[in-house]
């Protein structure tokens, strides 16, 4: 009999006034029900820190939805969609700033963390980043082409969710998904230095921007998440 502990998938530690969330579920750290718990918790409990880090494991920022769940019924993905984006937009509009530190593959699911993230720090190597939907024989969410339509640029934008176009570090970085790309030993620590240089953002100032500023994503993306559903479970 096995009595070894479990690892922890999310764990919190803090640097100074910045919070550090690591997710780690020691594999592809997909979002399934359990990670998304874990990071919605983990981000409620240190809304009292200055700046926030969002970090992967090494190589692996985040794969995705689990594809486990996504593939037991329409039902089951339909719910763990429909989570996923409470996580979203619990980002999206979170009062603090808040900054991932990109540690490997971002892929779907994955990329969406960077898209709302506010700085995005990647690793330099054979990483992998974008939104692969179409090419994979599904449809982009309204959710996903709205927070791309904010983030993405422009001259992107058709790439990255259209014609689900797959960057490299250096590619994610022109293209929207990364701000910056350093060491892969360094990200983590670079992630931190970026966001000790933003705990001065005033909270309330932040919240209220955060409304005058993506509101409207925010809304548009609630007011169509039924609708997006239910194309998921008839295209399913």
């Amino acid at each position: 009999m096995n009595d070894a502990p479990v690892a922890p998938l999310v764990t919190t530690r803090h640097d100074e006034d910045v919070a550090v969330i690591e997710f780690d579920d020691g594999k592809a750290n997909a979002l399934g029900h359990d990670a998304i718990e874990a990071i919605l918790s983990a981000f409620d409990e240190v809304e009292d820190a200055g700046a926030v880090v969002l970090a992967g494991r090494p190589e692996r920022f985040s794969a995705g939805f689990d594809l486990k769940v996504m593939a037991a019924g329409p039902d089951a993905a339909r719910g763990l969609l429909r989570r996923g984006v409470d996580l979203f937009l619990r980002m999206y509009l979170y009062p603090r700033p808040v900054v991932a530190a990109c540690t490997g593959h971002a892929l779907a699911a994955g990329a969406i963390l960077l898209m709302c993230s506010d700085l995005r720090i990647g690793s330099r190597g054979d990483y992998r980043i974008g939104l692969p939907e179409v090419t994979i024989g599904m449809s982009l969410p309204v959710f996903a082409t709205e927070l791309a339509r904010d983030r993405i640029s422009k001259r992107h934008y058709t790439r990255a969710t259209a014609l689900g176009t797959i960057y490299g570090p250096e590619g994610a970085c022109d293209a929207g998904f990364l701000d910056e790309v350093v060491e892969a030993r360094r990200t983590v620590e670079t992630a931190v230095e970026q966001a000790g240089t933003l705990t001065g953002v005033g909270k309330a100032e932040l919240a209220a921007t955060r409304i005058s500023a993506r509101s409207g994503v925010a809304d548009t993306i609630r007011q169509s998440l039924d609708g997006d559903l239910g194309r998921f479970s008839v295209e399913s």
